[in-house]
């Protein structure tokens, strides 16, 4: 713990004279008599400017000014090295420097301890994890990532250090919360593992989507494409290639095997997603034949990929958004559409007409993303204001609540299915909150680098990805479940840009992650049982 004089606010010490020779302290004269205390002198000498209103009586004077130092000293301590300082502590002041003295030291030492035990808990939780330390700058220890979720141990620490005699305390209580948090770490043993690598796209991939009920995902890439893939066999099965700019969204039909689309040319556009599962055949050959054209007829069947152009239908034209398109997402039943814009607008569409609905205005910035309710209609939309806001669309007049707490651009907002509401921001930081409340966040989870479009598992685990291109899971009261592993044969290696879960297929990969490395990533991720 520093202890810099440097940061002290004690009053300014000069000298002046007393008479007699004896210690005393000058006043200054104001309009009632002496009002405030000058300094100190020692000695029959003047060593200083003579002070206009001090009496002979100096040390009375003295008494009742030294009194008023000490009790301002008691109600605001300075350093330790300040008040260590020869001269700085009136007389009978010693036993106050002795106890600050030991106070401080018992601090140190407890400080000392916690940073020993703290070390070999760490070590503990990585044997335990079986998980090596990870070299790339910037990126903080599991350890100091428990202690941030839990703002608890954060404000237990500063409000007990307000009181000396209740250092020691706080740091029997910081090491018991640092047991619980390590406890909790054990108890929750979370196996991840890379089980798929899904490799095509020319460009980073925005956005990666799962549909209910198949095993397939579907991928949005600045390459101007969007990809239908086979989970099972990390096989593209369709590429559509309809719009003219970066393709940033996708979102599959509720029932249908239709898919939704938000693009940097301004529009949004629905196409088939009908998928042929079979793997092209190869034509027969002798046997020769086939070993010398065995290593070139595998490449050419992975690149044998079946290609759409043409949507079903296109929302633009009047009305319609007048700059990129950045997110777009299906209402219960898909029978409208929701697209969030960077001309700072939200639009709800009705697909049969292909008509704007209504127009959602009210941000100050760009929208970063949009998100619709599974079973009601409700809307987010999320911007570079650093809000995001509630629409609810199940009057005929559409109602919108505001919610603020983050401090910097929010950037993606997605439903949990028992109605609370996820956001992450450029802040760090990751809020939930509950739809009746929108004056405070219920759990802030706080993190080491901006939060991209996160997902919330049927069980209530959000996946978050972030910039510095680690993903972790975390629950919905904050407590940290698992990082996923990134080493450099494994994970992604630029910016994680999106995550997205899958539980109702049996296949070995439940999570999956997109980034601007042009991969997506899948993931199996055992999760521990929850709790009833």
């Amino acid at each position: 713990m520093p202890l810099d004089g440097s940061s002290s606010k004690q009053p300014a010490v000069t000298s002046s004279s007393a008479s007699g020779g004896a210690t005393g302290l000058g006043t200054t004269a104001g309009s009632g008599g002496p009002t405030g205390v000058a300094g100190v002198g020692v000695g029959g000498s003047a060593t200083g400017p003579v002070v206009p209103g001090a009496t002979a009586g100096g040390i009375s004077g003295a008494t009742v000014i030294g009194k008023q130092l000490t009790a301002k000293r008691s109600l605001k301590l300075g350093s330790l090295a300040e008040d260590m300082m020869p001269g700085s502590l009136g007389v009978g002041d010693e036993p106050f420097r002795a106890r600050l003295h030991h106070l401080f030291s018992q601090i140190e030492k407890e400080f000392e301890l916690l940073h020993v035990e703290n070390m070999s808990l760490r070590e503990k939780l990585e044997a335990i994890a079986g998980t090596p330390r990870d070299s790339t700058a910037g990126e903080r220890l599991p350890l100091q990532d428990a202690f941030e979720v839990d703002g608890s141990v954060n404000k237990s620490f500063k409000s007990k250090l307000g009181s000396a005699g209740s250092k020691v305390k706080a740091g029997h209580k910081l090491r018991a919360q640092t047991s619980r948090i390590v406890s909790s770490f054990k108890a929750q043993s979370v196996v991840s593992s890379l089980v798929r690598e899904f490799c095509g796209h020319k460009d980073g991939v925005w956005q990666v989507s799962t549909k209910a009920g198949q095993p397939i995902i579907g991928t949005a890439s600045a390459d101007h494409s969007a990809c239908i893939w086979g989970i099972d066999t990390g096989r593209c099965l369709l590429q559509y290639q309809g719009h003219s700019g970066s393709v940033n969204s996708i979102k599959f039909h509720p029932t249908r095997d239709i898919v939704l689309t938000g693009s940097g040319d301004a529009t949004a556009q629905i196409w088939q997603a009908a998928v042929n599962w079979e793997v092209p055949a190869r034509k027969g050959h002798s046997s020769e034949e086939e070993l010398e054209e065995e290593e070139e007829g595998a490449y050419e069947e992975k690149e044998r990929i079946d290609v759409l152009r043409t949507p079903l239908c296109e929302f633009s034209g009047p009305g319609g958004h007048t700059a990129v398109v950045v997110a777009a997402d299906w209402l219960p039943g898909g029978d409208q559409v929701i697209t969030a814009s960077w001309d700072r607008t939200a639009i709800l569409w009705d697909v049969e007409t292909r008509e704007p609905l209504h127009p959602l205005c009210g941000h100050d910035h760009e929208l970063t993303h949009a998100s619709a309710h599974p079973s009601q209609r409700l809307v987010v939309t999320a911007s570079r204001d650093s809000t995001f806001r509630l629409w609810d669309f199940r009057d005929p007049i559409p109602a919108v609540s505001v919610f603020q707490g983050h401090t910097e651009n929010v950037t993606s907002t997605v439903f949990t299915r028992d109605d609370k509401v996820v956001s992450g921001s450029d802040d760090r930081s990751v809020k939930v909150w509950e739809l009746r409340n929108m004056r405070s966040a219920l759990t802030t989870i706080r993190t080491d680098s901006a939060v991209n479009r996160l997902a919330v598992s049927a069980s209530g685990v959000i996946a978050i990805p972030h910039d510095n291109r680690h993903i972790r899971l975390f629950d919905l009261n904050g407590q940290r479940i698992a990082r996923l592993p990134r080493t450099s044969r494994q994970g992604h290696r630029r910016m994680v840009s999106a995550v997205a879960w899958t539980e109702d297929i049996s296949s070995n990969c439940n999570l999956f992650s997109s980034g601007f490395d042009r991969r997506v990533l899948g993931w199996g991720v055992c999760l521990p049982p929850k709790d009833n």
